[in-house]
C-alpha cells in the first residue's frame, strides 16, 4: 500500500509510529495510508524551518519572485496530474478539481508581485535633519493548518503569501486527502525553493498541539469548522502567536420578487450542490422573499432531477461522493430529522441508489425551514439546500444578520437600488449581487464576519501581507557631531 510521506527539509520521510487511512471516496476502499507525525517529528520540522529562516529572509525579492513564476509554470503544466490526485482522495469531479487549482494559482500570481507589496513608506525632514521610513519584515516560522475540502487551493492561499513575505512554513494538511500538499511542496522545491523553507507534516491532534504550543512558531493560519477555529485561535493566542482562524458558514441566497427566477434557480443548484456542498461558500439557505417561493422551489426541483452524480473520474459526473462514510451519514441525518422539526422534504437525496460502495448521497431540497431547526442552524457541509420563506426585504436582511455566521451572502434582483442597500445593510464578509458564490479574486482578501472568522485579518490578498509581516519604523538623523547635546525631555519636532 502506498504511504504518503512527510516532506521535511527538502526530502520525503515515510517512517512513523502511527498511520492513518486514506480512502477513495468513489469506491469506499482504502488505497493509501498517511504517516502521522509524532511530537518529535513535528519538532524536527520546526527546527528545519527555523534553520532555513535566516537564509530565506535574506534572499532577494527578485529571486523570490522568480521562484513563484516557476511554481506557476510548473503547476500549470502539471494541473491534470494534481487534479487527478484531488479527485482520487477527495472525490470531487475532475473539472471541479482543475477549477480549484486555477483559483489557487491566483494566489501564486499575486505573490509574484511581492516587490510591490512589500514596499514601505518614507518621509524626509520630519524634524530638523530627521527622516523616517517604514519596512515590513517576516514574522518568522508560520504554521498553516488546512481543511479537506480544498486540499490544493487553501494551502496555496496560505503558503503563497507567507513565503513571499520571507517566512518559512510548516503545512499540516487534512489527513483525509494529504497527497496534494506533498505534491505542491515538491513543485516549490523543483522551482528552486531552498530546503526547509516549506515543510509538510501529516497527522492529527498530536501534531497540531505541538504547532500551537511551540515557541518557535510565530503565527498560525487555519481553515476549518467554527468550534475548532475558536479553539485554535484561543490556544495559539494564549501562547503569544499571531492567529487567523476561519470557521464555518451558513450562507444565504436572498431572491427578491423581481429576480429572474430561472437564473436564480440555476445559481441555487450550482452553489448548493457543486463540490457536493463541501465548501464553506456553498449556498445552504435560499431565502424566498414575497410570493415567489412556490415557483422558485418548482424550478429548482425540476433541475435537480437532471443532475448526474457519480465518480469524479467520469466526465459526465457533475457531483461526486462525500469525503467519508461518516460524513455522508451525518449529512443524511439532517434530512431525516427535518420533517420531525416541521419542515417539508421536497427532494430526499437519501432515496437514491448507487452502484458503488462509495460515499455517495443524492441532493436534497427542504422547504418551509425556520431558524431553530437543526437543518437551518447547523453547518451541514453537504448537498442539502434549505428554503426559508419571508414576507419582505427587511425580513430577509434580519434573518441573515441574526445568524451566528457571516461568511458569504448573495442577493438576486434586477433592482440596483435594492442591491446597493443590501450591500450596505447585510452583515457578512463577502457579498454577491447576482453572484451566488462571491469568492474574491486573488487581489482581494477572503474572510467572513461573526463566528466565521477569529482574528483581525482575512485570508490571502492584501490582508495576508499584513498578517505575515510585522511593521518596523526607522527614524534617522546624520547630524554634525559638534551639535550633539544631552536632552532628557520628551522627543519633539522642531
Amino acid at each position: 500500500m502506498q504511504t504518503i510521506p512527510h516532506f521535511i527539509n527538502g526530502g520525503r520521510i515515510s517512517d512513523a509510529e502511527r498511520f492513518g487511512p486514506v480512502f477513495n471516496p468513489a469506491t469506499g476502499e482504502q488505497e493509501k495510508q498517511v504517516a502521522f507525525a509524532s511530537a518529535a517529528r513535528v519538532e524536527e520540522a520546526v527546527a528545519a524551518a527555523k534553520a532555513a529562516l535566516p537564509g530565506w529572509r535574506a534572499t532577494s525579492l527578485a529571486k523570490r519572485t522568480n521562484i513563484f513564476f516557476r511554481v506557476r509554470e510548473i503547476l500549470m503544466q502539471r494541473k491534470p496530474e494534481l487534479a487527478a490526485i484531488l479527485t482520487s482522495e477527495h472525490g470531487k469531479v475532475l473539472s471541479d478539481a482543475e477549477g480549484e487549482i486555477s483559483r489557487g494559482l491566483e494566489n501564486i500570481e499575486f505573490a509574484t508581485g511581492l516587490s510591490h507589496m512589500l514596499k514601505g513608506e518614507r518621509s524626509e525632514q520630519v524634524s530638523n535633519g530627521v527622516d523616517v521610513h517604514s519596512v515590513r519584515q517576516p514574522v518568522g516560522v508560520v504554521a498553516c493548518i488546512t481543511p479537506f475540502n480544498f486540499p490544493a487551493m487553501v494551502p496555496l492561499w496560505m503558503i503563497g503569501s507567507a513565503l513571499a513575505c520571507g517566512n518559512t512554513v510548516l503545512l499540516k494538511p487534512s489527513e483525509k486527502d494529504p497527497s496534494s500538499a506533498v505534491f505542491i511542496a515538491e513543485v516549490f522545491a523543483e522551482a528552486g525553493l531552498p530546503a526547509g523553507v516549506l515543510n509538510v507534516v501529516h497527522g492529527d491532534k498530536e501534531a497540531v498541539d505541538v504547532l500551537l504550543e511551540h515557541p518557535d512558531v510565530k503565527a498560525v493560519s487555519f481553515v476549518g469548522s467554527t468550534p475548532i477555529a475558536q479553539s485554535i485561535y484561543k490556544r495559539a493566542a494564549d501562547n503569544g502567536k499571531r492567529v487567523q482562524a476561519l470557521g464555518g458558514a451558513k450562507n444565504h441566497m436572498v431572491v427578491l420578487p423581481d429576480a429572474d427566477l430561472d437564473m436564480a434557480a440555476d445559481a441555487a443548484i450550482s452553489a448548493a450542490y457543486g463540490s457536493a456542498g463541501e465548501r464553506c461558500m456553498a449556498v445552504s439557505v435560499l431565502v424566498a422573499v414575497g410570493n415567489i417561493a412556490d415557483d422558485l422551489v418548482a424550478a429548482i426541483t425540476s433541475r435537480m432531477a437532471t443532475l448526474k452524480i457519480g465518480p469524479g473520474t467520469d466526465p459526465s459526473s457533475q457531483m461526486g461522493p462525500l469525503i467519508t462514510a461518516e460524513h455522508r451519514d451525518r449529512v443524511a441525518s439532517y434530512v431525516a430529522g427535518a420533517e420531525n422539526e416541521g419542515a417539508t422534504v421536497v427532494v430526499d437525496g437519501r432515496t437514491l441508489d448507487f452502484d458503488s460502495n462509495g460515499f455517495f448521497i443524492g441532493v436534497s431540497l427542504v422547504d418551509h425551514v425556520k431558524p431553530g431547526m437543526k437543518v437551518y442552524d447547523d453547518e451541514i457541509f453537504g448537498p442539502v439546500l434549505s428554503v426559508v420563506r419571508v414576507a419582505s426585504y427587511s425580513d430577509a436582511v434580519r434573518l441573515v444578520n441574526e445568524n451566528e455566521f457571516g461568511n458569504g451572502v448573495a442577493i438576486f434582483t434586477r433592482d440596483g437600488g435594492a442591491a446597493r442597500q443590501f450591500e450596505f445593510d447585510v452583515e457578512a464578509g463577502m457579498v454577491g449581487v447576482n453572484v451566488p458564490i462571491p469568492v474574491p479574486v486573488g487581489t482581494f482578501s477572503f474572510g467572513g464576519w461573526k463566528n466565521s472568522l477569529f482574528g483581525d485579518t482575512h485570508m490571502y490578498g492584501p490582508d495576508s501581507i499584513r498578517f505575515y509581516t510585522r511593521g518596523k519604523v526607522v527614524t534617522t538623523r546624520w547630524p554634525d557631531p559638534a551639535t550633539s547635546v544631552i536632552d532628557l525631555g520628551f522627543p519633539q519636532v522642531d
